[in-house]
C-alpha cells in the first residue's frame, strides 16, 4: 500500500517545509508516501466560496484514481487518539487497497463532488489549524502511527 497526501497551495514557511520534509523522509522507512501539492486557484478573490470549492474539487478529483481509498481531513470527521489511528492505518493496510489518499482541502473545505467520492472523513482536532500547519501535524501522526505499529519508542503512553 502507498499513502498520498493531497493539499491545496504551497507551504510558504521554510521552517514548516523543513519539518515536513524531515517527517516525509522518516516515513520512507515504513511506507511509500507522497505529498501532492495542488497550486492555489488563480484569481480566487473573484470567486465565491462555492466556486472556489468547485474548482479545487475538480483539481483534487483529477488526482484520484478509481481504485484509491479517499479520506478527507475534515473538521466533522472521526477523531482518533494516536494508538487508535495506528490501528486505523493497519486495517487499511490489511484490506489490500493499493493507495490510501488523504486530502487537506482549501480554506472553505470540499465541494459536494469530493464529499460524494470520499470513503470517509478524519478530523485531527476540534480546533482550527492553518492549512500549512495541518500538513505537518498529519504527516507527523502518520509517522507516529507507524512507530506505534512497530513498537518503537517514539510514542509514549
Amino acid at each position: 500500500m502507498t499513502i498520498k497526501l493531497i493539499t491545496i497551495g504551497k507551504t510558504d514557511n521554510k521552517q514548516l517545509t523543513s519539518l515536513i520534509d524531515d517527517y516525509i523522509k522518516r516515513l520512507g522507512y515504513y511506507i511509500k508516501f507522497s505529498l501532492d501539492i495542488i497550486p492555489d486557484i488563480k484569481n480566487s478573490k473573484n470567486l465565491s466560496e462555492v466556486q472556489q470549492k468547485q474548482k479545487e474539487g475538480e483539481l483534487i478529483l483529477k488526482k484520484i484514481s478509481t481504485t484509491d481509498t479517499l479520506i478527507l481531513l475534515d473538521e466533522n470527521g472521526k477523531q482518533f487518539d494516536s494508538v487508535d489511528f495506528s490501528s486505523y492505518l493497519q486495517k487499511h493496510m490489511n484490506s489490500g487497497i493499493k493507495q490510501l489518499v488523504f486530502v487537506v482541502g482549501g480554506p472553505y473545505g470540499f465541494s459536494e463532488d469530493v464529499y460524494k467520492k470520499s470513503n470517509g472523513k478524519l478530523s485531527l482536532s476540534k480546533m482550527t489549524f492553518s492549512h500549512q500547519m495541518i500538513r505537518l501535524f498529519f504527516i507527523e501522526q502518520l509517522y507516529r502511527g507507524f512507530t506505534i505499529l512497530r513498537n518503537e519508542p517514539y510514542h509514549h503512553k
